[in-house]
């Protein structure tokens, strides 16, 4: 029986306490910049320092061009001026809209990733039972406790959502919707009978509570299979088809959550990949925390049972599903850009030009470093190593949830400072802290089922 230690719990709740710090800091400072003047002026300084000045520069010269044509045609000096002034108000108008935008955006990305890692996590637990697996039955109790996160991880992505609105998700200022408004935009409107907010939330709530009521009866019958008199394998039995049916629920469900929490956030563009590049990520990324959590538990000097080939599966999933993730992003991103239809090719354009650094670092991230890490057979029983390679590719997946959102609402004015990092404290420890609480809630092996003692003799 695993014990939550009291400096784990001091650790998590310090990373919550961390994180709040961040995240009001990062909302408080973007409402430093409520005015048009204000923005002007963060411009100009940064133009002065060539920041985010690019655009900001191309604004100054595209003015002193205008300056010099009016010393040169007086009879037009009147219009120019006013063009530049309606311009220049528009364009730190956007730009405040961005500054607003930030701070929800990073709350958005964190508690997304964390999430998904709980969902990822049950999606493979369930694949365990339907296909029946012997190799794996010693880790449930730890995918188990990371599942219990999904819950109130979800409602918590659900709520960021409804709270921020328009900040995350253009389609829900009603503006977008109404045909008298100067922001009347035609295709959201054509869209609106999937993409409102009624909808949206009635979708979420079925969502959740699918996944949910999953996890429950799941939990339930794994206990109860460790109580049940020996040769009775009911509860198990019932175990293998609540995961049949979950799986069939949860690929439809999965595709429709990755339109609704990510791709709506851009409702110009969609992929017909994103739905299944979404789940190569979350899976990953889920398997990656079983892994490491075996490990540290397994350093703690429990779950004795457990041996370096468990160690070995798991990063061989991890290795193997990194490489089916780079052959989804692969496929959509050549069909896009060989296609080059302009609706599409956008989304990608946009990331290369002002996202290189994220955009081609997760690629590397998750990609090359499994690649070059997980490759070797003897490397993926050495704990330290499985765990070098788990926090790259964590990181880097973390990076490719930042890639989907942050174009779409803060546009080039990204940067990984404090709402972002505040937020992935903060969602890191209230994960730590619900997840080990979970653990220590029950036995760590599960005795009762059928398939444990295959996997305590597992060797590979």
């Amino acid at each position: 029986m695993y014990t939550f230690s009291n400096r784990l719990k001091i650790f998590a709740v310090v990373l919550i306490i961390l994180g709040a710090i961040g995240v009001i800091a990062g909302f408080s400072n973007a409402h430093h910049y409520d005015t048009v003047e204000s923005v002007k002026e963060l411009l100009a300084e940064e133009a002065s320092h060539g920041g985010h000045g690019a655009e900001a520069s191309h604004e100054a010269v595209s003015h002193d061009s205008h300056s010099e044509e009016a010393t040169h045609h007086e009879a037009t000096t009147s219009s120019h001026s006013e063009e530049d002034a309606h311009h220049g108000d528009a364009h730190a108008e956007h730009v405040m809209h961005q500054i607003h935008n930030r701070p929800w955006s990073a709350l958005y990305v964190a508690a997304f990733f964390f999430m998904m890692i709980a969902l990822g996590v049950l999606a493979f637990y369930a694949i365990q039972f339907a296909a029946q697996a012997g190799w794996s039955p010693l880790l449930f109790r730890v995918m188990e406790g990371i599942t219990y996160y999904l819950l109130p991880g979800a409602i918590i992505v659900v709520a960021i959502a409804m709270l921020a609105g328009d900040h995350i998700f253009v389609w829900m200022n009603p503006d977008m919707v109404n045909p008298e408004s100067e922001h009347f935009d035609k295709l959201v409107a054509g869209k609106s009978g999937w993409l409102n907010s009624t909808g949206f939330l009635i979708r979420a709530i079925i969502f959740i509570a699918g996944w949910s009521l999953y996890r429950f009866f799941a939990r339930k019958f794994s206990l109860a299979q460790d109580e049940a008199a020996a040769g009775d394998n009911s509860n198990f039995k019932k175990s293998f088809r609540i995961a049949a049916g979950f799986l069939v629920f949860f690929i439809y469900t999965e595709s429709m959550m990755s339109w609704d929490w990510i791709m709506s956030v851009d409702p110009h563009w969609f992929s017909t990949l994103f739905g299944w590049y979404v789940f190569a990520s979350m899976f990953v990324s889920g398997i990656t925390v079983i892994a490491l959590i075996t490990i540290y538990l397994k350093s703690k000097g429990l779950l004795p049972q457990v041996n370096d080939s468990h160690i070995h599966d798991l990063a061989k999933f991890m290795f193997g599903i990194s490489i089916f993730w780079t052959y989804l992003w692969f496929s959509q991103f050549m069909l896009i850009w060989y296609s080059n239809i302009p609706e599409e090719v956008t989304y990608f354009v946009t990331r290369i030009e002002d996202y290189k650094l994220p955009f081609f670092g997760m690629v590397a991230m998750n990609f090359i470093f499994p690649l070059l890490l997980l490759m070797n057979s003897d490397y993926k029983r050495i704990p330290w190593f499985v765990v070098m390679a788990g926090v790259v590719i964590l990181a880097g997946h973390y990076l490719d949830i930042f890639n989907m959102i942050m174009p779409a609402t803060v546009g080039d004015r990204w940067f990984i400072g404090v709402p972002e990092i505040g937020s992935i404290l903060l969602f890191a420890g209230l994960f730590l802290l619900i997840v080990f609480y979970a653990i220590s809630k029950a036995p760590l092996t599960a005795k009762g089922n059928p398939f444990v003692k295959e996997s305590e003799h597992f060797h590979y």
